[in-house]
């Protein structure tokens, strides 16, 4: 037992060593001086079947040293080539070449094996089994036609004859077609013709099953079978004609019934399926009506990926089955009637294959230990037999260093003369595995064979593999060294591997420099120096973009790079991964493409690649050429009915750009030949449209394509569809009813067009009568006009009209009734109860009674208030007569008089108006506005200024809006750094007109501000600057500048500037005579409201003024340009004029200035600043001020 158990573990040890065991480089200059047993290289497959019509090739091909040498046997004895004369061995080959054109192939069939045998060892082939391929006739054989009754089962047996290898069955008709299977009709594995239940239309005279046989790529034919389906009428009277009037077939005919299985037969049934190969399962059923085939794994699911299902469910197909694959399938038939299953039980077995490989070649030194594996395994369990030199193992020279354990050959201190070829052979009863592997024993000093001062290059952050082939037996030990060689590589970053090779999992730029490795065994030492060296990688900075372009146009891929300095970059442009076509249009530059007068072949995706001798790196970019479509084609005019066709089109190339929609367009030849209209648009998904169409109109159709960039050119028109005439479908609309005299009636309409007719002769039948009256229609029938008029009506009188569609075909719909009115007459009444309510300086309110509807004798319009300003109530102020026109739209019983000027006497009147005109006067009442606010003072100048007094002047206000009770003086001194000091105020009696103010600063700046006052308060400032004059030590400077306003230019200057302001004074004067408007009235004119205009009564135009109960703001009115209404600084300001609203005013008064007008006598406007002109003293009061 401890024997056993020390095996085991020596056993073990000799396999973790062979992991170790040297491998025979593959240098030429070193397999020329190493000795090497037969190795096969190349040998016939297993089963070889051959063409009976070439030559037979069996191949063996085999390398050592020295090179070996060849024989064979056949059918297990030894095979002497120099006998047959057919038989030929290639030079330096083991293969055997059969010449057949004196000897049938068949002649050479049987079993063979070749042997390569040296000085070191003998290899064997596997046993290759030689078989000529046979494609039989089929027998000769008359088929009698088939009479079957519809419904029932049927089943077309094909047997064709056995053949190497077997052939692939198919059926067809005599014209070669193959014939059409389904769930009810299908072929079975092994070739016959199911029919779950037949038809009528099965009935034909070709069933013909052809077998192909794939080696000789030949098809051999069966007869063709002749299948009569017939119902039990048709077969009790053909039987009849034979049988005298019998009826063979007496039963019912056939009827539905449950599934029954044709194959398998029975409930349950078992196959066996080797490893590796195609489990194929199936089931056919029979029934009416035909059954569904299902299909279940009872032990388990069916495996992912590998099954599928053929011939429609009746073959369940799993590839490369496994052991995981055994088990019970259920497949199922079942039809409404109902159904059946059975199970298939599945065996899977396996041929020997190998578990880790087969056994690998053995290179050992003298005294080493090595192990040969033949791990194998197969279902059922296979044997495992050894042979050396292709004799068993127990015949072959016993070898005290060889020991075999079942599938194992171990090796202990192996001495040199013990090399030799050995053959593991692993069978079942399914198959067998057969391999060579050699013990080759050397003994080598060490030696690399990685050229010395190799340069690596590799990228940064790329793995780098630094070489180290060596070769040795013992097999040498292998170090690495760096530049100075202070210690070994064997830690991170490195990693060293097996084969000698160094690796650097990440290189950086320090891991560049040179590298040393030192192969050493006990035969000696050899070492290799190679460098190392890490590169920046190719990147690209800048990629191309995805491209859409116009055909014609230019488009530009860029492709911007960086790489390693030291590395040649090679820029390289592709096209859908191929080379770019020769076109001078396409332009390559160092890092970017052009491609000019883009044509669609140009379309695809564009790469940049960018190559080093180390890395590349490349992207992609599609291009993607669009136009206009091309016209749709083929229009066809389909399912014409009268009043509607179905029209089809062939889209044209979309190039690129889906269409999005189709518009149809026609041509009326017979009303407006050669203009085509839109009729319809359909989704760019349809290639039909049903047309809804006209009577009366000769069409042609075309229809236009669109897509992103645009239309496409029309298509060619389609053939002219015609409509016949009817009657009108529709009437004419927008019939309307009114008056141009008081006692007339004029009936209008919008005409139909001539695609609106319907059919010749169109006219129309006008009908008229009174409404409210018990009446009949008045009719008259109208051609080529669209109006007609009744003469002689009752003024403003409501009508029923209708107007009805005519033509040579018959009439129109029934029309609907419209109304309207006869000719209107002035009002005869003027508005009573007139009253009016001031409710501030600006603002009244005036209030009437309406006038009734039958004395106004026509469609209200509204009401005009006329007003206008007698006189102002101060002595002061002109007198004025414009008037003024406030228009109020609708049925209004009030409304608000704004922009009145205050402290004035006003007259006014009202009126109604309809269509026809405005209708008498109300009688003229008069009325008062309050005192408002006054204006600035027209002017302030400053006189007698000395060196502490000064002496202001100044002129009362042009618009005095009420008696003038007094003024506010305020000043303040101003330093030379324009900041205002303390402020000093005055209150002045209303008759003063000039103050002289003590004490003052001498040689000062000082600002003055001036506004009169009412009972209603304060006005507007007027302000003003001086400047005292110096004291004593100045006077010379004061002297001087005397002397100089004395002076001739300095007179002659002042006038000029005098005579300029002068002439800018009579500019603006004619300005505003023109009707220059205030900035304010601009903006309110800008904005005015369409129900409050007023009118000028001398050029008669007109305005509204809107004071509807959902209280609009009221708006402005134009100015008559024979008066002026002035700008009232009242601190109330207007918003609302509703019923009942409260009005108020902006306190800027911008709501009344948009009321100023001019009057003939005309008061000079006045600023808030002085516009006189400059005197000498206030000149010189200015330069005082700079010196």
């Amino acid at each position: 037992m401890m024997e056993r158990r020390m095996d085991t573990a020596l056993l073990v040890l000799l396999m973790g060593h062979l992991a170790a065991a040297l491998e025979v480089p593959l240098d030429p200059k070193v397999l020329e001086e190493l000795p090497q047993p037969p190795t096969i290289t190349h040998q016939s497959p297993k089963d070889y079947i051959i063409d009976p019509r070439e030559n037979i090739v069996i191949h063996c091909d085999a390398k050592g040293k020295p090179h070996p040498s060849f024989s064979w046997t056949r059918n297990g004895t030894h095979f002497d080539i120099d006998e047959d004369a057919n038989v030929v061995m290639r030079p330096h080959s083991g293969t055997l070449v059969v010449d057949i054109s004196r000897e049938k192939a068949d002649h050479y069939e049987g079993v063979y094996q070749c042997t390569a045998r040296n000085k070191h060892g003998t290899a064997v082939s596997h046993n290759i089994v030689i078989r000529q391929s046979r494609s039989p006739l089929w027998s000769k054989e008359r088929i009698k036609p088939i009479v079957v009754q519809e419904g029932v089962s049927l089943v077309l047996p094909c047997r064709p004859p056995a053949g190497l290898p077997p052939p692939i069955i198919f059926w067809m008709d005599n014209n070669f077609q193959r014939l059409p299977q389904s769930s009810r009709v299908s072929q079975s594995l092994n070739g016959d013709l199911y029919f779950s239940n037949v038809l009528r239309e099965d009935s034909r005279n070709d069933y013909i099953c052809y077998a192909r046989f794939p080696h000789t790529q030949t098809i051999q034919q069966k007869q063709p079978i002749t299948v009569k389906v017939l119902n039990l009428e048709a077969i009790n009277d053909t039987m009849a004609a034979f049988y005298n009037d019998t009826d063979l077939f007496s039963e019912d005919p056939v009827d539905e019934r449950k599934p029954t299985f044709l194959i398998p037969s029975g409930s349950s049934s078992s196959q066996t399926v080797l490893r590796g190969q195609v489990l194929e399962l199936e089931c056919i059923a029979e029934g009416l009506p035909t059954p569904e085939i299902y299909w279940t794994k009872v032990s388990g699911d069916l495996p992912a990926q590998r099954w599928s299902f053929l011939y429609y469910k009746k073959n369940l197909r799993i590839v490369n089955a496994s052991a995981s694959d055994a088990g019970d399938y259920r497949c199922g038939a079942k039809n409404k009637l109902g159904s059946v299953h059975h199970t298939i039980h599945v065996s899977v077995k396996a041929s020997p294959y190998w578990i880790s490989g087969a056994p690998r070649n053995l290179v050992l030194a003298p005294g080493e230990n090595g192990v040969l594996t033949c791990r194998a395994s197969g279902t059922p369990k296979p044997s495992i037999t050894w042979l050396m030199n292709g004799i068993p193992i127990e015949n072959s020279p016993k070898d005290l260093s060889r020991k075999v354990e079942d599938d194992t050959i171990i090796f202990t201190d192996i001495q040199m003369g013990s090399s030799a070829v050995y053959q593991c052979n692993v069978s079942n009863g399914h198959g067998y595995l057969m391999a060579n592997a050699f013990v080759n024993v050397l003994s080598e000093p060490p030696r690399v064979l990685t050229p010395a001062d190799k340069v690596y290059q590799v990228i940064k952050n790329h793995r780098a593999r630094i070489d180290c082939a060596f070769f040795g037996s013992p097999i040498p030990k292998i170090t690495w060294f760096k530049d100075s060689r202070s210690s070994t590589l064997d830690g991170d970053p490195y990693i060293q591997h097996d084969n000698g090779t160094l690796e650097i999992h990440t290189a950086q730029a320090r891991n560049s420099g040179k590298y040393t490795c030192a192969a050493r065994n006990m035969l000696g030492i050899f070492e290799n120096h190679v460098y190392l060296e890490v590169k920046e990688p190719t990147r690209i900075l800048k990629q191309p973009e995805y491209k859409v372009v116009q055909r014609g146009r230019s488009v530009v891929f860029e492709c911007k790079v960086k790489h390693d300095p030291t590395l040649v970059p090679t820029m390289t442009w592709l096209k859908d991964d191929g080379e770019l076509p020769d076109d001078e249009r396409l332009i390559v530059d160092s890092d970017s493409l052009t491609i000019t007068d883009v044509t669609e072949s140009d379309g695809g995706v564009y790469t940049c690649v960018m190559n080093t001798t180390l890395d590349h790196d490349s992207a992609s970019a599609e291009l993607t050429v669009v136009e206009r479509p091309d016209p749709p084609t083929d229009l066809e005019l389909t399912d014409q009915k009268k009043r509607s066709v179905q029209l089809t089109w062939t889209p044209g190339d979309e190039h690129n750009s889906p269409i999005q929609k189709f518009l149809i367009q026609y041509d009326d030849s017979l009303h407006h030949r050669g203009h085509w209209h839109n009729l319809t648009e359909v989704p760019g998904t349809r290639t039909t449209a049903h047309l809804k169409l006209s009577p009366y109109v000769h069409h042609t159709f075309r229809v236009l394509a669109l897509n992103a960039m645009g239309f496409s050119r029309p298509s060619f028109p389609s053939r002219m569809f015609k409509t016949e005439p009817a009657a009108p479908d529709e009437n004419p609309k927008d019939v309307e009813g009114f008056g141009t005299e008081h006692d007339n009636l004029v009936i209008s309409w919008k005409p139909l067009t001539g695609l609106q007719s319907n059919g010749p002769g169109l006219r129309y039948r006008v009908m008229w009568r009174q409404k409210a009256v018990e009446s009949d229609w008045s009719t008259v029938t109208v051609s080529n006009n669209s109006r007609f008029v009744v003469s002689g009506t009752p003024t403003f009188v409501p009508y029923e009209l209708k107007v009805q569609a005519v033509n040579d075909h018959g009439v129109g719909p029934e029309p609907d009734i419209a109304h309207g009115y006869s000719g209107e007459d002035l009002p005869v009444a003027a508005p009573e109860n007139v009253q009016l309510v001031v409710l501030n300086s600006t603002l009244a309110e005036v209030h009437w009674d309406p006038v009734p509807h039958k004395l106004i004798r026509g469609h209200l319009k509204g009401y005009k208030v006329y007003y206008w300003k007698e006189r102002s109530l101060h002595k002061h102020n002109p007198f004025h007569m414009e008037k003024l026109i406030l228009m109020f739209s609708g049925n209004h019983s009030h409304g608000m008089v704004p922009g009145l000027h205050p402290f004035s006497l006003y007259s006014f009147n009202v009126r109604v108006y309809n269509g026809k005109g405005e209708g008498p006067v109300s009688p003229t009442q008069q009325f008062e506005t309050p005192e408002g606010v006054p204006g600035a003072p027209t002017s302030l100048i400053v006189t007698n200024s000395n060196l502490d007094t000064l002496t202001l002047e100044w002129s009362p206000p042009h618009d005095r809006k009420g008696r003038i009770t007094g003024y506010t003086l305020k000043y303040q001194p101003v330093n030379n750094s324009n900041e205002l000091g303390p402020v000093e105020e005055l209150a002045l009696l209303a008759n003063e007109t000039s103050v002289t103010l003590p004490n003052l600063k001498y040689s000062t700046r000082y600002k003055f501000y001036l506004n009169a006052k009412t009972v209603k308060g304060e006005g507007p400032v007027i302000s003003q600057e001086a400047v005292t004059i110096v004291d004593e030590g100045k006077m010379s400077v004061a002297s001087r500048q005397v002397d100089i306003a004395t002076q001739g230019w300095f007179i002659g200057l002042m006038c000029a500037i005098a005579l300029l302001i002068l002439i800018l004074l009579i500019i603006c004067f004619i300005q505003r005579n023109k009707g220059g408007k205030y900035p304010v009235k601009e903006k309110e004119d800008a904005h005015t409201d369409p129900e409050f205009q007023p009118m000028k009564e001398d050029d008669c135009t007109f305005g509204e003024y809107s004071d509807n109960e959902d209280h609009k703001p009221l708006k402005g009115s134009r100015t008559p340009s024979n008066g002026t209404v002035k700008r009232d600084d009242s601190d109330d300001s207007l918003v609302d004029y509703g019923e009942g609203g409260d009005g108020q005013f902006n306190e800027d008064g911008s709501f009344i200035g948009q009321y100023s007008g001019k009057s003939g006598s005309r008061d000079t406007a006045v600023g808030h600043e002085s516009s006189e002109a400059p005197s000498p003293i206030n000149a010189m009061n200015s330069l005082n001020s700079f010196v």
